[in-house]
């Protein structure tokens, strides 16, 4: 598959400390990629590079195939985005900002905007001022913004925030729909895992302003190991049980109070009755697969997939 994106030691330094740190990054055509990290990782200065609105202090860009220099117009030209908080001009309504928008990109297909506005469900309040909009009707409107030119790129930092469940359903229905009907190529970043979980083909792992690993999201679904957790008021009695009487090693307690046991070796209703015997009182049991929470915290602790 051809890559669209693609970053070679991308580093980006202010006041000689370096924010980003030589990332490479391999974003293929037609493909949902998720970029996850803590707050600080370097996920919005990355993005920011890929838009021209930072340089990079070292190391290069290719957007579709073609490095990305300071007059890069006609690449730029391919891609929609939203860097951080979508800005309007709050006293117009929101089709007028879509229509500056095109202007502005020399796009002339005006049919899009409706569109695009009935995409991301704005329709018929069109010509509301956006002053009037609420935080999740502006991120919807920058969505809008974004794919109204039709890219081939969309780059979209933490398009989901002030939006409620339903809002980030639709939402994610509408990336996965834009990927897979239209083709559109997209890199999200995001805090939501569990959001990212169900629409990227790739993630990428950052933290401290490096990449920590690059991995497809079938990779970790045939490696992420499965495990059995029981839900306890006496989490440090059962793990004491386990491990002294039926000598199970990997057994770890989760910070909700809930005990999960990753050696499968010992048959789940021998585990039961052990515990049965010994007082211990049982909320719930479920089998489960290590989920991409599971990864991401594994890979900020040093270590690999969850076993």
């Amino acid at each position: 598959m051809t890559n669209i994106v693609r970053t070679k030691q991308l580093t980006r330094a202010y006041r000689g400390k370096e924010v980003v740190s030589n990332v490479n990054m391999n974003v293929k055509q037609g493909e949902i990629y998720g970029v996850l990290g803590p707050n600080g990782a370097g996920k919005t200065t990355v993005m920011k590079m890929m838009t021209n609105l930072v340089k990079p202090t070292a190391g290069e860009i290719e957007l579709f195939g073609e490095r990305l220099t300071d007059t890069s117009y006609r690449l730029l030209g391919r891609m929609g985005t939203i860097i951080e908080n979508p800005i309007f001009y709050e006293k117009l309504t929101a089709r007028d900002n879509l229509e500056l928008h095109c202007e502005y990109m020399g796009y002339n297909n005006k049919k899009s905007i409706d569109e695009a506005l009935e995409l991301v469900n704005l329709k018929g309040i069109d010509n509301k001022a956006v002053k009037e909009f609420s935080l999740g009707m502006k991120q919807r409107l920058g969505i809008a913004r974004a794919i109204t030119t039709k890219p081939e790129l969309l780059i979209l930092d933490e398009p989901i925030n002030g939006l409620d469940p339903l809002g980030i359903k639709e939402l994610r229905d509408l990336f996965k729909m834009l990927c897979k009907q239209y083709g559109i190529t997209i890199l999200i970043s995001s805090h939501i895992l569990g959001e990212i979980e169900l629409i990227a083909d790739t993630i990428a792992v950052m933290n401290d302003g490096k990449l920590l690993q690059e991995v497809s999201m079938n990779h970790i679904a045939e490696q992420t190991a499965e495990y059995i957790e029981i839900t306890t008021n006496e989490c440090s009695k059962a793990a004491y049980v386990l491990e002294n009487h039926l000598h199970i090693t990997n057994v770890r307690v989760t910070d909700s109070g809930q005990i999960r046991i990753y050696d499968c070796r010992i048959p789940q209703n021998e585990m039961m009755k052990a515990l049965v015997l010994h007082d211990v009182a049982i909320e719930a049991v479920h089998k489960k697969k290590g989920s991409l929470e599971d990864y991401f915290l594994s890979i900020l602790n040093g270590g690999g997939i969850v076993a």
